[in-house]
């Protein structure tokens, strides 16, 4: 056992590649770090006292200014969403890595008819921001004056919603022409960003960092910054894209991206419905469909009840899990399960470190009972993490909230994990155990009350969820 380590939090996604290549040149010694890893503990050959773990990058922050972590690798972009809302948040920007870069625009659709911030401001109505950077997004709507305003917080792919289902979308890329991919116009630049080394605050004033910290800039790998493509943005054609906004009887289908791609296809096929470009290899967003009167997009799945709630959309294919973490938080919400799709089965089980003596629910409430602390509950079902703390009288507990790689929180991060699994070999894999299960998780069709209240749309939504329950029942 180490008695003061330095513990450092790494990226997965976007920056891993580029991160391990540093680190490995810096000569840190991980082995088992890289693109995709499911290592999410590390030692380091060169620095006996230096203990790393791997993170979702938007939980990097958080974690080494709550002081889970003495240093830390991660975007710019998620350091300054986390200060922009908590500016006395105890973290030290270090240092800029050089790699990783790109910029967060906030853009219109360029059918939306605005170019510029004042035609923006100009608009009547409340102006609908979508963003995966909520806080930088009302920042930026603050600043900017903007009247009347609502921000869309999200999990991703918010360069789909402009037009129909947002004003304005939040959005990261790594050079401007990128946006017309999207079939989106830049109207303000609001943040250039690389890979930082970050620090805690406590640590970067007590802790001797300096041979870690010097490693890295002795082997810094500076790259060029892409050249500006300002003024070159194009703007090509998008399947399935509308030019104006969509009639009132036009039915709004949300699809999942992802692991959940190919057995809603298949259910689609079986139920003689044809989609153009779904999956899509170009990462189109709005395949087009045999099915009159419906138009597609495709969302994360756990932004799916939200966004039907807000009647963004009327229909949506996602998870039971991530419904039942929606209507946790808003009882009353007008969105309801229409049909079981019978695919995607997964558990939501609550889970321990194997090496806690707890085998149930009622174990850990009886070892908790003496702790000064609170239970710390991690989960990306923050709603469902704090109902099952509330209902099971767990005492004194903290939901934290997580954005992914949930497993590597425990046991140093957290003592309880609310999380899904399909057969549990890799909680196992991680030397976790089940102590509970919540409930079973499938694929479902939602849809949103008032829309199938409406005249001919509510007949289309009928009509819509006929036709897939009859090919649930033929598989």
């Amino acid at each position: 056992m180490i008695n003061n380590p330095i513990k450092v939090a790494l990226p997965k996604g976007r920056l891993s590649v580029e991160t391990a290549t540093q680190l490995q040149s810096a000569g840190w010694g991980l082995g088992g770090y890289h693109e995709g890893t499911r290592c999410y503990r590390l030692k380091s050959r060169r620095f006996p006292d230096l203990l790393a773990k791997v993170f979702h990058e938007k939980d990097i922050p958080i974690q080494v200014a709550v002081g889970n972590y003495d240093l830390g690798i991660c975007g710019l972009d998620w350091i300054e969403e986390l200060l922009v809302k908590y500016p006395s948040s105890a973290l030290v920007k270090v240092e800029n890595l050089g790699y990783g870069e790109g910029s967060l625009y906030m853009a219109v659709s360029r059918s939306g008819g605005a170019a510029v911030v004042e035609e923006i401001q100009s608009k009547p109505g409340i102006i609908r921001i979508a963003s995966e950077y909520p806080n930088l997004a009302e920042f930026f709507a603050l600043k900017r004056r903007l009247k009347r305003f609502c921000v869309f917080p999200l999990w991703g792919a918010a360069e789909v919603y402009p037009p129909e289902s947002a004003d304005l979308a939040l959005v990261s890329a790594r050079v401007e022409a990128e946006l017309s991919n999207y079939g989106l116009v830049p109207v303000s630049e609001i943040l250039g960003f690389s890979a930082y080394l970050v620090a805690n605050k406590s640590s970067w004033e007590t802790k001797d960092l300096s041979e870690v910290i010097t490693s890295l800039n002795n082997e810094l790998l500076i790259t060029e910054k892409p050249p500006s493509s300002a003024g070159t943005v194009r703007m090509p054609e998008m399947a399935g894209c509308p030019s104006s906004q969509a009639a009132e009887d036009i039915v709004r289908l949300a699809l999942p991206d992802g692991h959940q791609q190919l057995p809603t296809v298949q259910l689609l096929n079986r139920a003689g419905i044809q989609i153009d470009d779904y999956p899509s290899p170009a990462g189109n967003r709005r395949p087009t469909t045999s099915l009159a009167g419906v138009m597609i997009k495709v969302i994360r799945p756990q932004d799916m009840p939200l966004q039907v709630a807000n009647g963004n959309f009327d229909l949506a294919v996602t998870g039971k899990d991530w419904l039942m973490e929606h209507l946790y938080r808003f009882p009353s919400s007008p969105v309801t399960e229409l049909l079981d799709l019978k695919f995607g089965k997964v558990k939501i089980v609550a889970v321990v470190s194997k090496g806690l003596s707890v085998d149930d629910v009622y174990s850990l409430r009886q070892l908790n009972a003496g702790r000064l602390t609170p239970i710390r509950v991690a989960s990306e079902y923050v709603n469902i993490a704090d109902k099952y703390a509330r209902d099971n009288h767990l005492g004194m507990y903290r939901a934290v909230p997580t954005w992914g790689a949930s497993e590597a929180f425990l046991p140093e991060d957290a003592d309880l994990l609310i999380e899904n699994t399909q057969t549990g070999r890799t909680l196992a894999r991680h030397n976790l155990k089940i102590i509970d299960t919540l409930f079973e998780s499938t694929a479902c069709l939602i849809g949103n009350t008032s829309s199938m209240s409406s005249g001919s749309k509510g007949a289309r939504i009928k009509s819509v969820t006929e036709i897939l329950g009859a090919a649930v029942e033929d598989s």
